[in-house]
C-alpha cells in the first residue's frame, strides 16, 4: 500500500517491491519498520505509521532509508 508514495519520493519505480522482515512500535497507532528487496542486492528499511482504527486513516509512508543491504540490521528509526 506504500510502494506507490515511496515511489513517488524517488521518482522511480521498483520492479521488484518484496517485504523480508519487519518490526513494530505502538505509539497513538503503530510503527511498521519494513525491510524491503527492491530488486539486484538493493534493500530500503521503511517507517510506515498505521493510525487508530477510529482515525479511519491511510497508511503512510513516514521515512525511508535507502542503500541498505540484506544483512543490515532492521532498526527503528
Amino acid at each position: 500500500k506504500v510502494k506507490a508514495q515511496l515511489e513517488e519520493k524517488e521518482g522511480k519505480t521498483f520492479d521488484v517491491f518484496t517485504a523480508v522482515e519487519f518490526k513494530t512500535q505502538v505509539v497513538a497507532g503503530t510503527n511498521y519498520f519494513i525491510k524491503v528487496h527492491v530488486g539486484n542486492e538493493e534493500f530500503l528499511h521503511l517507517r510506515v505509521f498505521k493510525s487508530l482504527p477510529h482515525e479511519n486513516e491511510q497508511l503512510s509512508l513516514h521515512s525511508y532509508q535507502g542503500s541498505k543491504t540484506k544483512h543490515d540490521e532492521l532498526a527503528y528509526f
